[in-house]
């Protein structure tokens, strides 16, 4: 049984003790008076925090990922409000906590309250947990929203892979010398998540699909336990600045 479903019991039966003794034994009234009275207590104080979870519940978060490779540092708005400052490329905010609805995304040169360079309108629903993306170049900035999973079984992690290089082929994500993580995935694709080993070392390849041609290597990567991360591709191929990988706790 629930305590506080065992807390209404003990209430209900306070009350009713308190009634009986109310002429008959004043001391035994004032008792069972008070243990009804630190009873609804509780339960006002049970109920608060049930509101509260709710409300969490229902509270999405956001951060914003700078992935635009020749975009300089910019400002984010929400309805009107600046919410973030001089976010530089390859640089990622912290979480946001925004109400669920309909929110306008304005994106502006750092310091500067014109031009709107980037303007998108995000429905945010209960619970959601998102990365909005500034991607493409600076004169065709695309917001890409990313659904996050920041959560991962426990002693296990778990890794995405994001293409975020406007002027790169599809791609496959392997171990190096080894099997294919993610297979074919093209510009503004994020791949699904899967499981990976934790507290190992791990070299990947970055080849063009489909090929053993090695875009982009990345040594040395480790993945930690009860944790979910993003491997995102930014930059270019063809320019600078060059293509690399960034890896994202989420």
């Amino acid at each position: 049984m629930k305590e506080i479903e065992k807390c209404v019991q003990k209430a209900v039966m306070y009350d009713l003790l308190a009634r009986y003794y109310q002429y008959r034994d004043p001391n035994k009234y004032m008792m069972y008076y008070q243990k009804h009275d630190e009873c609804m207590k509780k339960l006002v104080e049970a109920k608060q925090e049930e509101r509260e979870e709710e409300r969490r519940e229902r509270e999405a978060r956001f951060r914003v990922f700078h992935a635009s490779a020749n975009t300089p540092a910019i400002d984010v708005y929400v309805n009107g409000q600046k919410i973030l400052q001089n976010l530089k490329y390859k640089q990622i905010s912290q979480y946001l906590k925004v109400p669920m609805g309909q929110h306008r995304i304005d994106v502006y040169p750092a310091g500067q309250s014109e031009p709107i360079i980037l303007s998108e309108t995000l429905q945010v629903l209960p619970g959601l947990v998102s990365t909005l993306t500034v991607v493409g170049d600076v004169h065709k900035l695309q917001m890409l929203p990313l659904w996050d999973q920041p959560y991962a079984p426990y002693g296990k992690a778990k890794v995405r892979f994001v293409h975020l290089s406007p002027d790169a082929p599809a791609v496959d994500v392997a171990l190096k010398d080894g099997d294919v993580l993610f297979k074919n995935v093209s510009y503004r694709q994020a791949a699904d998540y899967i499981e990976v080993p934790v507290n190992e070392k791990l070299s990947l390849d970055v080849r063009v699909a489909g090929t053993n041609n090695v875009a982009l290597s990345v040594p040395n990567i480790r993945f930690y336990p009860n944790k979910s991360y993003t491997i995102a591709a930014v930059g270019y191929v063809s320019r600078t600045p060059s293509l690399e990988a960034i890896l994202i706790e989420e």
